[in-house]
């Protein structure tokens, strides 16, 4: 039993390395690497084995634990230290709406781009686009429809959400307007056929030449990470933490990355408010054989799909680092990944993952997307995204109940906020910087 009355870390995923970086306190982390969801992963489609290095002759599909994780926005000052660790590309976002019963792919975003849709859809969305109603929307679906109308609510908005947040939609408060930008002019121009300027919080984006891993490795090197120590106890009276391993260790302050309402249960803070909604997504991982229809974009948002993902993204559409090394010349395999929600970490059987990977696949050569399937590799991601209930005052109660027991919350599932890996730095970085 640990006697350390220091500081100490708990989660090492992006923001837990980083705060452990620029401190050199403690870091606990439950698995046998560092970087949480935001680690790389390989697997020889000849050998099927999961490797956490990348091999030296590079004869493996290059995966990530929770899809594709790509670095968008961040402090200049950020993106500087992240410099340190690795060499960057720079890319400029290619994604559209794929309305796979019609074979109809729309350049994102949908209410930018109406001119794919038809004259008539068109000039219905911009005349409930142009005369909203002026009310104030408690509901993420109210928001929807205020914002974009019953005719693209009903086409896109609605079904792609009922799957995105696995029907919480209707009932979750509004949230993160800027994934879906409301400009009327752009919305006129882009019915007309006219070209509009990209849009959105991640029109262009960053990724380490040498993989995900690259990165997270470089900042890990420089902390002092005891993995395998996963948190499932807070005794917030003698200030220490339990491990699943039977370890403890004491603290005088600890800064957490857990997600926000497991931290509160570890702690046994019980709040006079209901929990909010999270879901909890499914990730495939496929390497196959190119089919003969398979599209050129880095992702697509998919409202239709039988099998009820909402998401195919395309690594190797990215970059073609995570083919293996020989099929990158003639570009004749793809590397892909497939989100598909659950509700609040309901986990299907593995009889059920099962049943759904095939059907994932036969959907996907169907569109022509795949061909040989040469391997899939499911990863479960227990808190994906987090929501709120309208006018729930429980993470700021959380947050505030958890720092009156010197528990600091950070990151983007301690915080309980959506925001991508530059600011899970930063995030790390400052709370590292104050504390250490």
């Amino acid at each position: 039993m640990s006697d350390n009355r220091n500081t100490i870390i708990v989660g090492g995923g992006v923001t837990g390395i980083s705060a452990g970086y620029v401190s050199g306190l403690k870091v606990y982390e439950s698995r046998v690497i560092p970087g949480g969801i935001c680690s790389s992963y390989y697997i020889n489609p000849d050998l099927q084995k999961v490797e956490y290095d990348s091999p030296e002759d590079e004869q493996s599909y290059r995966f990530e634990i929770g899809g594709g994780h790509w670095i968008f926005g961040g402090d200049p000052v950020v993106i500087e230290f992240i410099r340190r660790f690795s060499s960057f590309r720079q890319y400029i976002r290619k994604s559209a709406v794929y309305f796979s019963k019609k074979d109809l792919y729309v350049p994102y975003p949908i209410q930018n781009n109406l001119y794919y849709l038809g004259k008539d859809i068109a000039r219905k969305a911009i005349r409930e686009m142009t005369n909203r109603p002026e009310s104030t929307p408690s509901t993420l679906e109210e928001w929807l429809e205020i914002n974009f109308g019953k005719t693209l609510l009903e086409l896109f908005f609605a079904p792609f959400h009922e799957m995105y947040t696995a029907g919480l939609w209707t009932s979750i408060a509004p949230q993160d307007p800027y994934k879906s930008p409301v400009n009327i002019s752009a919305a006129v121009k882009g019915a007309e056929g006219r070209n509009n300027s990209e849009v959105g919080y991640n029109t262009t984006y960053l990724y380490p030449e040498k993989g995900l891993n690259s990165l997270i490795s470089g900042i890990s090197a420089s902390c002092d990470i005891s993995y395998g120590h996963r948190a499932v106890k807070i005794d917030t009276d003698k200030n220490e933490v339990m491990f699943e391993n039977g370890n403890g260790c004491k603290y005088r302050n600890l800064i957490s990355t857990a997600p926000l309402n497991f931290a509160l249960e570890m702690a046994g803070i019980e709040i006079d408010e209901d929990p909010p909604e999270y879901t909890s997504v499914l990730v495939l991982n496929i390497g196959a054989v190119k089919g003969g229809r398979c599209p050129e974009h880095h992702w697509l948002y998919i409202p239709d799909s039988d099998s009820g993902f909402h998401r195919v993204g395309f690594y190797s559409n990215v970059d073609d680092s995570f083919l293996p090394f020989d099929s990158r010349k003639d570009n004749e395999k793809v590397s892909i990944y497939v989100e598909t929600a659950y509700r609040n970490g309901e986990k299907p059987s593995d009889e059920e993952i099962n049943h759904y990977t095939a059907s994932v696949l036969n959907e996907l050569k169907k569109w022509g997307f795949i061909d040989t399937v040469e391997t899939v590799d499911p990863t479960w991601i227990d808190v994906a995204y987090t929501w709120s209930q309208p006018g729930s005052n429980w993470r700021n109660t959380a947050l505030n109940e958890l720092q009156k027991r010197n528990i600091y919350q950070i990151g983007r599932y301690g915080r309980w906020v959506f925001q991508g890996i530059a600011d899970s730095i930063k995030d790390g970085l400052f709370a590292g910087g104050a504390m250490g």
